[in-house]
């Protein structure tokens, strides 16, 4: 992390600040500490990794035209699971942790930037789990721009203006998805390029910001993947680890979480 730093630091002092000189009770994290590792964690999980599903010809071309053919669980399963999965991202999440420790202000773009990348976590964990993961993204998605735009009417923001931003937020997004996944296959520096760049939007002075930020994906990225990929089908209950890890022993395996019959 000391090296993501020194790596970054030249690039990032160029812009603005998003947290300035001001020092954050809390915060005060020592660079050359040490992290827990992938490898660590990995053993939590002992469900094999799912096989590439087998579909027939029929399926393949309906999909190909833009349908949904047969998935493993219920379209309307999945969607509840979706709508569940999509509702933690925003009401799981503690974004006034957020705005303090990484000194965002308190607005609508600052809660939209955070509940994108919780959803790209799910999106990167669901993709995992063949054509009904890859389903339920898609419907995590729509779930997500249903919200944006309700909130938008509520908090009165003119239609005309509310469409031109909708435009805007999803090319944001789009560009988000690829910049996060193209870091999450990368290294430390490569991810923390892809925050600074989208979540940051290139104004980050203080690299204990980043550095919070690279850690928090890392790890949380390490704790839905130990969670079971059917258990995530069926119910969609997510849970987030903290931003601050009071104590970094406690990343455990998650508790399965229980449903009926009908995955509810």
């Amino acid at each position: 992390m000391a090296l993501l730093v020194r790596v970054l630091w030249p690039q990032m002092s160029q812009s603005r600040a998003c947290g300035g000189s001001e020092q954050i009770p809390g915060i005060d994290i020592q660079l050359n500490r040490k992290y827990h590792t992938t490898r660590k964690l990995s053993t939590t999980k002992d469900s094999p990794q799912p096989v590439e599903e087998k579909v027939g010809a029929f399926t393949k071309i309906i999909e190909a035209m833009g349908f949904t053919g047969p998935l493993k669980y219920s379209k309307w399963k999945i969607k509840i699971a979706a709508l569940r999965m999509y509702t933690s991202c925003v009401e799981k999440t503690d974004f006034e942790e957020f705005f303090l420790r990484c000194q965002m202000p308190d607005t609508f773009n600052s809660w939209f930037l955070i509940t994108l990348l919780h959803v790209w976590m799910c999106l990167v964990r669901m993709k995992q789990e063949g054509r009904s993961g890859k389903y339920m993204c898609r419907i995590i998605v729509h779930f997500m721009w249903e919200d944006v735009q309700q909130r938008g009417r509520v908090m009165g923001v003119n239609p005309y203006i509310l469409k031109k931003n909708m435009i805007l937020m999803t090319n944001h997004f789009y560009a988000a998805i690829l910049g996060y996944d193209e870091g999450i296959l990368s290294d430390d520096h490569g991810l923390a390029a892809a925050l600074w760049r989208t979540f940051f939007n290139r104004k980050c002075e203080d690299p204990r910001h980043l550095e919070l930020l690279v850690e928090y994906v890392r790890k949380q990225i390490q704790y839905l993947d130990s969670m079971n990929g059917e258990d995530l089908l069926l119910t969609g209950e997510v849970s987030w680890r903290p931003l601050v890890e009071k104590n970094p022993q406690s990343i455990l395996k998650p508790h399965s979480p229980t449903y009926n019959d009908e995955g509810l």
